[in-house]
């Protein structure tokens, strides 16, 4: 385990202490040099600098053979998978269409299927998802049991009185993540209640038991995130039909070297987790979705004819009292353990840091943008005063 000792962006470029002042860009000064102005970037916001062949934010130079080789994925293997990725969905809709026929639950968000309707919802659920991740191109995914050494004997002793484990903690660097959770042990997940509404995935959610959420809700009968989270864990840690919850406590994504602090809400319950750590080897294009706008990232993702990823299964992490009295105690030995296993660099950025960033390499692109635009400018005025004065 390895420790960013890089301090978090403060307001000011000369450093200093940041204390509770917002963050602001650091393209706010003079301007300087595009190139140098990239790697400070890089530096200061390590955990979602881009280090593949398309640069930051996929709009890196290309030479003419990965260029071809773009064309021509985009003209034969992109179609393709985006049929076979519809047609999957498509599916799972379909079963769940029919497995939700005649019960009850339904409007509420969260139908209660029993028997044969939810073996098949978790059935074609992971075979679905497995499907989808080999339409992306992940075709081999090695998997690995780890075992810790120096465990505590307590929580193992414990492990066999104890209730099952309410939620799934891994960390988070794409959305491919969700689809190999979905492909090993179809968990729920925490949603906006917008989700609930759409079309073909509204009622997938449903039938998978999403935990809906208002995040603007501000009303006294809202239980916010964390408690509507904490109270799905309890009632998964005591009963063996509900499916687990997954949980991503770094609250965003990485370039998948890091590890952000952990919030608490998943270990507010006192339940024990699931740790799994996952890893995107690669050597043209990353899929870990960091500086890199959605549309973009999809196109290059399945142009892309070979996709990896490696999953590390941990073992049952059972707290201690002290953990369970102290939730941050928690969650930050969970993240080491996490961050040790899976040879990642704890860092001490976060969400609001990773905005700062993109705000900075959106600003610097306008800028670059508007600079080639002024030269053309230039150039046009140019050419009409020389025909001018010819």
């Amino acid at each position: 385990m390895a420790v960013d000792t890089t301090p978090a962006a403060p307001s000011h470029p000369e450093g200093g202490d940041s204390g509770g002042e917002a963050v602001r860009p650091l393209l706010s000064g003079a301007p300087a040099e595009e190139e140098g102005e990239e790697e400070e970037l890089d530096v200061r916001y390590a955990p979602y600098a881009r280090r593949d062949a398309y640069g930051v934010m996929g709009r890196g130079p290309l030479s003419p053979a990965q260029v071809a080789r773009l064309v021509l994925a985009a003209a034969f293997l992109l179609p393709l998978r985006l049929v076979a990725g519809v047609f999957l969905v498509v599916a799972y809709y379909l079963v769940c269409r029919i497995c939700t026929l005649f019960v009850d639950g339904l409007e509420e968000g969260r139908p209660r299927l029993q028997g044969w309707r939810r073996e098949a919802v978790l059935r074609a659920g992971r075979g679905l998802s497995r499907a989808m991740l080999f339409v992306f191109g992940f075709y081999w995914i090695p998997m690995s049991d780890r075992s810790v050494p120096n465990a505590e004997d307590v929580h193992q002793d414990q492990s066999a009185e104890l209730e099952r484990p309410g939620a799934i903690v891994s960390n988070h660097v794409s959305y491919v993540d969700v689809l190999y959770h979905m492909s090993a042990s179809s968990p729920s997940f925490v949603a906006k209640n917008s989700v609930s509404k759409l079309p073909l995935i509204g009622l997938i959610s449903k039938c998978l038991g999403c935990i809906f959420v208002q995040r603007e809700s501000k009303g006294s009968d809202s239980k916010g995130v964390s408690g509507a989270v904490t109270e799905r864990v309890q009632e998964v840690s005591q009963d063996n039909n509900s499916p687990m919850v997954l949980l991503f406590p770094e609250g965003t994504t990485t370039n998948g070297d890091y590890l952000l602090p952990f919030k608490t809400g998943a270990f507010l319950a006192r339940a024990p987790v699931q740790p799994v750590i996952l890893r995107y080897p690669y050597k043209r294009f990353s899929p870990a979705w960091d500086s890199m706008d959605g549309a973009r990232h999809v196109f290059l993702l399945l142009c892309q004819v070979a996709n990896y990823i490696e999953v590390v299964h941990l073992p049952i992490y059972y707290p201690s009292e002290q953990e369970k009295d102290d939730p941050r105690l928690y969650a930050n030995n969970v993240r080491k353990l996490l961050a040790i296993e899976g040879n990642l660099t704890l860092s001490n950025l976060g969400l609001a840091e990773k905005r700062v960033y993109h705000a900075a390499l959106n600003g610097m692109e306008n800028t670059t943008a508007n600079n080639r635009m002024a030269t053309r400018l230039k150039m046009f005025d140019a050419a009409d005063s020389n025909s001018s004065d010819s």
